[in-house]
């Protein structure tokens, strides 16, 4: 079937096209680069002709609070007024796990606000929500500078590799909508704070990383479990010690 990836082209959408294409669907990048852009609506009528699913895994090239809750609703709403005109019978997206946890982030405050408009459509939908990436890792260091150290809470957390997001993603894209949401994980958990030292030690990054109860996640507070996936959380294979070894973890990918 026609299967259109928003965001196709970036980190995980790339992967996801290509898994697709690999079980013989016709997946469709679909991003600015490719001339289709769900924030100003070009190109999207022309790309959702034919698609049974639209997966959107698209994100803000901006994280200020303003600019990234605008990317978000209206990127969204044009998506889901194309699918509704396009006969579009499935659209799933990406999240995170926590996300309703986090309301404190402007991040996840449009990120919240994109789950409400895909719930309250009548596309039937399905919401992946995943916990952090390892590929992220060096990138959650970097925001979380307070003068010359990381400051980071010791709390817990499942991260998996994006290749691994990829294949669960695509198994949701691939099943019949659920108009709920899909808890993706990492098969390991381990405190933030630890997890982060050791990914810079792997890049002989020097920085200093400190357990702080009162750091922020994004501008959020953490509680022990919130950015842990419930029981029934679909968990992928990587663990973080095999993804060191792999040439995806040679990248210093920012956040």
């Amino acid at each position: 079937m026609k299967i259109v990836v928003i965001g196709g082209t970036g980190l995980i959408g790339s992967r996801l096209v290509n898994k697709l294409r690999e079980q013989g669907h016709e997946a469709v990048a679909a991003s600015p680069d490719t001339g289709v852009n769900a924030v100003t609506g070009e190109g999207l009528a022309d790309v959702l002709k034919g698609a049974s699913v639209v997966v959107d895994v698209s994100n803000s090239p901006s994280w200020e609070d303003a600019a990234v809750l605008k990317f978000f609703e209206t990127s969204t709403r044009n998506l889901l007024t194309s699918e509704a005109a396009a006969g579009v019978g499935h659209h799933v997206a990406l999240s995170v796990v926590g996300t309703d946890r986090l309301a404190e982030s402007g991040y996840f405050r449009a990120k919240i606000a994109q789950e409400k408009l895909i719930r309250e459509s009548s596309i039937p939908h399905s919401i992946v929500q995943a916990t952090q990436f390892f590929e992220f890792l060096k990138g959650l260091a970097d925001i979380s500078m307070v003068g010359d150290k990381v400051h980071l809470p010791p709390v817990l957390f499942q991260p998996m590799a994006a290749d691994d997001v990829a294949s669960g993603v695509a198994k949701v894209v691939l099943e019949r909508p659920v108009n709920g949401v899909v808890e993706i994980g990492g098969p390991e958990q381990f405190r933030v704070d630890d997890l982060v030292r050791r990914r810079l030690g792997a890049l002989n990054d020097p920085r200093e990383v400190v357990a702080d109860p009162d750091a922020r996640y994004s501008g959020a507070k953490l509680s022990q479990r919130t950015l842990v996936p419930g029981n029934n959380a679909r968990l992928g294979e990587t663990r973080f010690e095999t993804w060191l070894t792999q040439p995806a973890a040679q990248v210093r990918t920012a956040a």
